[in-house]
């Protein structure tokens, strides 16, 4: 019997991608594989911060870690666009996120995301304040340094990869 897991010329050549992102599909109802996974370069160089100086990551090794944190992040913000849309909201927001992670019981991700979101927003508050003091916070993104909004807890976020 032969397996193929490993190759991915025959599984990844025409992917349809992650089964619940909504509203993701192009006119055929196919995704090329770029379209759907986080840049390779983005993953491998998170990987590097979270090991020792010297250690070496497979080509594999990344373009493994690369499939499973988009399916992650495929699946929690699907859930989170299905609660969306149930709510016949639009926009998926952060608060949407930590409701999708304790939903599909990743329990140990929802204090550190809620951490962030809390910092994240208090930071373009007052990027907003301090530009424009007679302007509210538009929600925008941009320019906000995360390692900044971690702080202590940078720690406890890599501990939980």
């Amino acid at each position: 019997m032969v397996d193929n897991i490993g190759s991915k010329a025959d599984s990844m050549s025409q992917t349809q991608g992650p089964s619940n992102v909504a509203g993701s599909s192009s006119s055929q109802g196919l995704l090329r594989e770029q379209d759907w996974l986080l840049p390779i370069a983005n993953v491998g160089r998170i990987m590097k911060q979270t090991l020792p100086p010297n250690a070496k990551i497979s080509k594999e090794a990344k373009e493994t870690m690369q499939e499973c944190v988009s399916e992650f992040i495929s699946f929690v913000t699907g859930e989170a666009s299905d609660k969306c849309h149930k709510e016949k909201r639009k926009t998926v927001n952060g608060d949407d996120i930590c409701w999708a992670l304790s939903t599909l019981g990743f329990d140990d991700y929802v204090e550190p995301m809620k951490t962030y979101l809390r910092r994240y927003r208090e930071a373009e508050g007052e990027k907003s304040s301090s530009a424009n003091p007679n302007r509210a916070n538009d929600g925008g993104g941009g320019g906000v340094d995360e390692l900044r909004l971690f702080g202590d807890d940078e720690n406890a976020l890599r501990s939980l990869a």
